[in-house]
Formats: C-alpha cells, structure tokens, sequence
C-alpha cells in the first residue's frame, strides 16, 4: 500500500521538454481528473490546516488558485487570487521576481487581506521559489502573517524550497520530484 505522498506522486505526468528543451514538467492534471486522487490531495491539505486558526487562503496564479480555492472552501474561509501583472481590476500592489528563464512580476488586490490576518499560501509547484516569495511578500505588505506555503510538488534540485525554508517561511509539500 503506498502511502498518501506516493499515491499523489503516480498520478503526476512528466513531460519532457517542455515548456523549452530540457525541462522536465511536472503535470498536476492527471491527479486533478481523477476524483479519488484529487479528494485524497485536497484532504490532506484540509487536515493540515484545520486547526491552525486561518483567516484566509491565498493562492498563486494559476494552478494554486485550483488547490487553494478548494481548500478555502473546505475551511470554510475566504480564498484570496494571487494574480499576474494586469489581471485584476481593482487597486493592487506588486512585487517582482525572477524567474528560471525571466521576471515576473504578481499583484494582490489592496484590500484582499487586513493586518493581522493568518494565511496560508499555496500553489502547485516549487521550482525556483520566486513566485512563491513574491507572494509571501505582498500579503506581508498588507500586514497579513503567512503562517506557511504549501505546494504539491517540490523541485529541490532548483533551490526554491531552500529559498523558501531560509527566509523563515514553513514550507508543506506533498511529494518531491528529483531533477528538473
């Protein structure tokens, strides 16, 4: 019987070369397809959280608004959109980051959380941790607490998770992927 971990681990898709040659994506839709598969991902998140007194759930663009607004929902708390530049319609502040291949540059709504607020912050992967920082970042700006960042998948060779653990952040990942 494998456990939890493993289990959402066989139903992720690699794919190679992709988006550019010598990439390995890790695909999340195969485990999101599968209702079984996706209720045991989404309460494994729900249980972690259940107690931890959580005002909100932040998730980033645009597979962690998948997982996130699950989990919101399931908590019964709010779910704030962690969005690329210029795609939402009200005040924002921004934070830019680097990429593997780039910037970027997300945007929070200016009302989205109010100080004091604890949240937890998800997406789907964590490859370089600047989408993930940029995050944490902005809800901070708002004076919000991220109490922890959770992914599915972790791509510890690229250094995020690293990144992420060094800057005080707490960091949940359901499986890790070796090599990119």
């Amino acid at each position: 019987m494998l456990n939890r971990s493993e289990y959402i681990k066989e139903h992720i898709r690699t794919v190679e070369n992709w988006p550019q040659a010598g990439v390995m994506f890790r695909d999340i839709t195969p485990l999101l397809q599968n209702p079984k598969v996706f209720r045991v991902l989404i309460d494994m998140f729900v249980h972690r959280y259940m107690d931890e007194k959580l005002d909100v759930v932040a998730g980033l663009d645009a597979r962690g608004f998948i997982i996130g607004s699950v989990v919101a929902y399931e908590l019964n708390l709010g779910f704030v959109p962690i969005r690329k530049k210029g795609k939402l319609p009200f005040h924002t502040v921004s934070e830019q980051y680097e990429l593997e291949y780039g910037s970027a540059t997300v945007e929070l709504h200016s009302d989205a959380c109010k100080k004091g607020d604890r949240v937890v912050l998800i997406d789907d992967l964590i490859a370089t941790g600047g989408t993930m920082m940029a995050g944490k970042k902005l809800l901070e700006r708002l004076g919000a607490t991220v109490v922890e960042g959770a992914v599915i998948v972790d791509l510890p060779e690229l250094g995020g998770s690293k990144i992420i653990k060094d800057s005080g952040l707490p960091l949940f990942t359901v499986c890790n992927f070796d090599g990119h």
